[in-house]
């Protein structure tokens, strides 16, 4: 295909609904289920619009999770400028759907480079930001740096929480996962109190 072909522009809302399209069959089947026919089937749109608005399918791929980066950096911020913002990470941190879906761009970047160094790139900026908002916080409730630093609380909040759902949804395993959470959920009570809000 010739790279200077027309591509339907961004703000589109079929592009959008091709983008929606394989976030859904990659969380029901998995990113190998994902072409550009049953795309375009699940959005009830003709094939060839796949490659009018995406020169190849890494490029469909990249855009929804660039579409999902940007929504989880605007919740992720939304949590840190909570009342309660450990509590609020936590909960966010805590879908099962985010999780699903960054396995399998996990599982795909294993097969495509371009997809693996945006994912990089993205962790980065998630971690960067979340760090950011955590130095302000724990300051703010004047924890002890030596007992529990930002970037100690950013990795472990993040990769316990995330760990869980995926033993959960994937293999089905609980065992032990009641009391990691009474674990974590204890220290976030003893240093933001109990939390006054429902979880989400």
């Amino acid at each position: 295909m010739s790279s200077d072909r027309r591509i339907g522009t961004e703000t589109s809302a079929t592009r959008a609904a091709l983008v929606a399209a394989t976030e859904e069959i990659m969380l029901e089947d998995g990113y190998a289920a994902v072409t550009s026919r049953r795309v375009a089937a699940r959005a009830g749109l003709k094939a060839q619009l796949v490659h009018y608005y995406f020169r190849t399918m890494d490029d469909l791929f990249l855009a929804l999770h660039r579409t999902r980066v940007e929504q989880g950096l605007e919740r992720q911020a939304q949590a840190l400028a909570a009342d309660q913002p450990l509590w609020a990470l936590w909960d966010t941190s805590r879908d099962p759907r985010g999780t699903a879906l960054t396995m399998e761009f996990i599982a795909l970047a294993n097969h495509r480079k371009v997809i693996r160094a945006e994912i990089a790139s993205s962790a980065e900026r998630f971690r960067a930001a979340q760090l950011e908002g955590l130095e302000v916080v724990l300051e703010r409730y004047g924890v002890d740096p030596d007992d529990w630093t930002p970037i100690v609380c950013t990795v472990l909040m993040s990769s316990i929480s995330r760990f869980l759902v995926m033993e959960f949804e994937t293999l089905g395993m609980s065992s032990g996962h009641a009391e990691t959470v009474a674990f974590v959920e204890r220290y976030i009570r003893k240093v933001e109190g109990e939390r006054r809000c429902p979880a989400q």
